[in-house]
């Protein structure tokens, strides 16, 4: 039986692409058919269906009457029988079309039906000869007429971009594609759900600033013509969390959008996603331990155990993780002689070799972090927590009691790839106002990723801030790691791509 409403019937403009179905929508609206209906609501999605009745035999009887809806996915007509492969938000189902059963008039209409089209059904579970469980249906509907065909050979398609810049279309052939969006879901919750527990609080901050600040990037700039005034999309939300543990908050977290303009690579994308969090009267040591137990647990959520593969290697996040310092990461990875690695000319000569546009005047604690990227970072498989950085390339983090060149600060490594980014927090403000300045002057020098100085903030840590601990996780990262992802676009729903040829 279908849709009772009757639209008049109206012309329709087609296309080269999508004649033959708009020839077909059209016959619709002239039968009094709409092919955009509404009102139709399901009973049960598929898994729900293969769970209540998949102990069904081929001599079981269902009197259940049961109403599901889905996209056709497959569609094969046997003169007076079709079966129709339909998928929906968690999984696909077969549907069993009889001529016999839905009527004459209602069976000529499936011609009318294509690849593409959602459709609602009702009818009764059974089981085929073959051993499926199906729905043999008694009535169904046109829900939404599809006007583009599926692509054919899906499967294996090798043009990455398609699938990106039209996601919509990835999600209905694509299964894994829609389960990396489900494991992300999952992922976010067990985060959110780890720190609420431990008396977290979660917060929002401001997405457009008057001064970008918390990392060193370059950002995005816009415009708000009400204030009169620049304004820049945050490159992350570290100074306003701080601002709340200065006001009394010990415990507060974000998941948040950043935004940095900076290149697009297979780890890189302008917009995406990161836990932030901070704890007052806590240390970098102290987050190390937390995060082993957020992470590890995060996989045994996923997988059932601390063991799983990225690409053709096994991860293991069995804690404790080991740690090692930038210096010790350098010695080992770096191919440095102990006698080489605290010389500043030694150091310069060995990056300029690697090829490294370096500066003259670099510090020796630019210079190690400059080798890191490039000699040490990709051979961390980790997980290993990389500690003690240096002052220069943390103007946020505290200094280290016993040698005050580096700080208190870590970033964890798992599979060549910085997964967080934490430290203890620098809570003396003249100290950080010394910061600040030296990272102006870079600025001023020509470094557009350079922090900006940030007096209010300063003006908040005057009145005191309490020892505190941060620390950053990228969400992206994270998913591509959980879902033998190797690229960020795989796990970003719709992530920034160059314009379209022929897009003008």
């Amino acid at each position: 039986m279908l849709s009772e409403s009757s639209p008049k019937s109206k012309k329709i403009v087609t296309s080269s692409l999508t004649e033959v179905r708009v020839g077909k929508v059209q016959e619709l609206l002239d039968l009094g058919i709409p092919p955009y209906a509404t009102g139709f609501v399901p009973d049960l999605f598929s898994e729900e269906f293969r769970q209540r009745f998949g102990h069904m035999t081929t001599s079981d009887a269902s009197g259940e009457l049961v109403r599901m809806a889905g996209r056709i996915m497959a569609l094969r007509i046997l003169g007076k029988a079709t079966f129709l492969r339909l998928s929906d938000a968690s999984g696909d189902f077969q549907v069993y079309l009889a001529r016999d059963t839905v009527g004459v008039e209602t069976y000529k209409l499936v011609k009318k039906l294509d690849v593409g089209d959602i459709i609602g059904v009702e009818g009764h579970p059974f089981v085929t000869r073959s051993g499926e469980l199906s729905l043999l249906t008694d009535k169904f509907t046109i829900l939404t007429k599809s006007l583009r065909p599926l692509p054919e050979k899906w499967h294996g398609l090798t043009d990455v971009e398609t699938r990106y810049r039209q996601r919509y279309l990835d999600l209905i052939v694509n299964r894994r594609s829609r389960d990396i969006v489900v494991i992300r879901s999952r992922i976010i919750s067990y985060l959110r759900h780890f720190l609420t527990e431990r008396n977290f609080l979660e917060v929002e901050t401001p997405m457009m600033q008057a001064i970008p600040g918390g990392a060193t990037a370059k950002p995005f700039e816009t415009f708000h013509h009400a204030l009169s005034r620049r304004l820049y999309l945050r490159v992350a939300p570290e100074l306003y969390l701080k601002r709340l543990l200065v006001g009394g908050f010990v415990r507060v977290f974000e998941i948040n959008r950043n935004f940095r303009n900076e290149g697009i690579s297979t780890q890189h994308n302008p917009e995406f996603t990161m836990l932030e969090f901070y704890k007052a009267f806590s240390t970098y040591e102290d987050l190390m331990t937390m995060t082993e137990e957020m992470l590890s647990g995060l996989a045994y959520d996923i997988f059932g155990g601390f063991k799983f593969s990225y690409g053709e290697t096994a991860v293991d996040l069995t804690p404790p993780w080991p740690r090692m310092t930038v210096r010790e990461a350098l010695l080992r990875y770096g191919g440095f002689r102990p006698e080489q690695i605290d010389d500043r000319n030694s150091v310069f000569i060995k990056a300029v070799e690697t090829g490294l546009d370096v500066g003259k005047d670099d510090s020796l604690g630019k210079l190690w972090m400059a080798l890191f990227d490039v000699a040490v970072e990709e051979k961390l498989w980790g997980p290993i927590f990389i500690h003690r950085y240096p002052v220069e390339v943390s103007p946020l983090a505290r200094r280290n009691d016993e040698d005050p060149t580096v700080t208190d600060r870590f970033e964890l490594y798992i599979c060549g790839r910085e997964m967080a980014n934490a430290f203890t927090e620098l809570t003396d403000p003249i100290d950080q106002r010394s910061r600040f300045e030296d990272q102006v002057q870079a600025r001023v020098s020509g470094d557009e990723e350079a922090h900006f100085l940030d007096e209010d903030f300063l003006r908040a840590l005057e009145y005191g801030m309490p020892p505190a601990a941060g620390e950053g996780i990228g969400i992206d990262r994270l998913v591509m790691l959980l879902t033998d992802s190797q690229s960020i676009r795989e796990v970003i729903l719709f992530p920034h791509m160059r314009p379209e040829k022929g897009s003008g």
